[in-house]
């Protein structure tokens, strides 16, 4: 019963993390609570679940499955992500962060009537990409290996991630944004591209993320509520704008949610905000929130 919640616990952590990581990613750089991402994780999964579908009937193998679910996460973030940041929300910053809230709130409401018009009511199902991977057997556990690989991909966005924003010159010059706008706008640093470039990955992630759950459950109106509450939770908890953050939050929300589905299944949702309530009352700004810089 352990390994089982700790399995799936991890499991479902894994894509969580990145939709979560996306997340924290636009609100470190560009400081906004995006409630739109939930609706591009449900596009990515429409999309994604499309895509695989028609892969499935070439019966190329089970990577050209995923490579597809990869394709239709970029394709749309290639669309959105330029649409939503250089059409919209440019026409807002250095407002009220309130007003941004409520332009994301009212994306999201638009997002979900055009994902009903394009693709319709009824669910959309990948699951051939999913049984493709067949089962790992671990003494008398058998395990997914679909869900093993989506584990891997997650520690690859996590690193990739990381790695790009410490080690790399671009990832410094991300930083001094964070930290400065102003200042490194004075350094010759061109931050509206900077923005759209941080847009861009914060909804590849999320359509990623949808992309890769899509073989796993049913695609249907209504995927992306559910997904954006959980998100916030595990930014939440791990601290607004940290990748570590997010890793963690991803993981505490997944084990807590593994050990009430198979200990107590009516405390599913409610495990998860009880959790996040006993870590704010300890750390009321997350586990990993970065110390800021005191204005005068």
């Amino acid at each position: 019963m352990l390994l089982t919640i700790l399995f799936d616990g991890i499991t479902y952590a894994s894509w969580l993390f990145i939709v979560a990581l996306g997340l924290t990613l636009v609100f470190g750089v560009l400081k906004i609570l995006n409630i739109a991402h939930g609706s591009f994780y449900a596009v990515g999964a429409y999309a994604g679940a499309s895509l695989a579908a028609w892969v499935a009937t070439l019966k190329m193998g089970p990577m050209w499955g995923v490579v597809a679910l990869v394709a239709a996460a970029i394709g749309v973030a290639a669309v959105l992500a330029p649409l939503t940041e250089r059409g919209l929300l440019r026409m807002f910053y250095g407002r009220d962060e309130v007003l941004l809230v409520l332009i994301t709130y009212a994306l999201f409401l638009m997002l979900e009537d055009i994902t009903k018009l394009i693709w319709g009511v009824n669910p959309y199902y990948a699951s051939e990409t999913y049984q493709a991977f067949g089962n790992l057997q671990l003494g008398s556990l058998s395990y997914v290996g679909y869900d093993v690989m989506l584990v891997g991909m997650a520690i690859v966005c996590g690193g990739l991630s990381w790695w790009v924003l410490n080690r790399t010159r671009k990832g410094k010059i991300v930083t001094a944004v964070i930290h400065s706008p102003e200042v490194a706008a004075s350094m010759g640093v061109n931050v509206s591209r900077i923005y759209t470039w941080a847009f861009l990955a914060g909804v590849f992630l999320a359509a990623l993320g949808g992309a890769l759950t899509a073989p796993m459950i049913s695609v249907q109106p209504g995927l992306s509520v559910g997904v954006i509450i959980v998100s916030f939770a595990v930014v939440i908890i791990g601290g607004l704008g940290s990748i570590e953050g997010a890793a963690i939050g991803a993981l505490v929300v997944g084990l807590a949610r593994a050990a009430s589905v198979h200990l107590w299944p009516p405390a599913e949702l409610f495990s998860i905000y009880v959790v996040m309530a006993v870590i704010l009352m300890f750390r009321p700004e997350g586990l990993f929130q970065r110390v800021q810089a005191r204005k005068i």
